[in-house]
């Protein structure tokens, strides 16, 4: 076999490989707690509960070309004046990214990457709830690259505020 039919169908001749690339290495629950503190008396509780949802989205570099991305999801289920259910779920995955532009790597580590789990982690919370005595707890999907956009911008316009202040 010639060398370049090692990398034949991958566009890469002679070796030469500088095309970004990015691709998921593995997907894993890294933290998950559920509390159902007022059982059994909440399932006697005829209020539907309120359900607060807060996200937070965290990445780090764990090797060469290789990032972890943690999506964390905090629920709190309130029945009148009795919590429902809490249910903290950080679900993760290994990124390999190669040959990608500085400037486009938080976007894809705080938007792509989060939209890729956001499904699975989407179910595992719905089990989660629904093994808990509830009925699952279906989020609705979140566009986490216009929530990057939208947050990279107000910082922008802050840091563009702070620099014409002191002109």
């Amino acid at each position: 076999m010639a060398e370049n039919d090692t990398y034949a169908g991958m566009g890469v001749e002679g070796g030469a490989d500088d095309a970004p690339q990015a691709g998921v290495l593995s997907q894993y629950v890294k933290d998950l707690s559920f509390e159902n503190p007022n059982a059994p008396a909440i399932y006697q509780q005829q209020t539907p509960p309120a359900i607060d949802v807060q996200f937070n989205i965290g990445s780090n570099k764990v090797g060469e070309d290789v990032y972890e991305v943690a999506l964390k999801i905090e629920v709190r289920a309130q029945a009148g004046e009795q919590v429902a259910f809490i249910v903290d779920l950080t679900y993760a995955g290994l990124f390999a990214l190669r040959n990608i532009p500085q400037e486009a790597l938080d976007p894809f580590l705080l938007g792509e990457a989060p939209r890729i789990l956001f499904p699975f982690a989407r179910r595992v919370l719905a089990d989660q709830v629904r093994d808990g005595g509830f009925p699952p707890l279906m989020l609705e999907p979140i566009d986490f690259a216009g929530i990057y956009m939208q947050q990279r911008a107000q910082q922008e316009g802050a840091i563009g505020f702070e620099e014409a202040g002191h002109a």
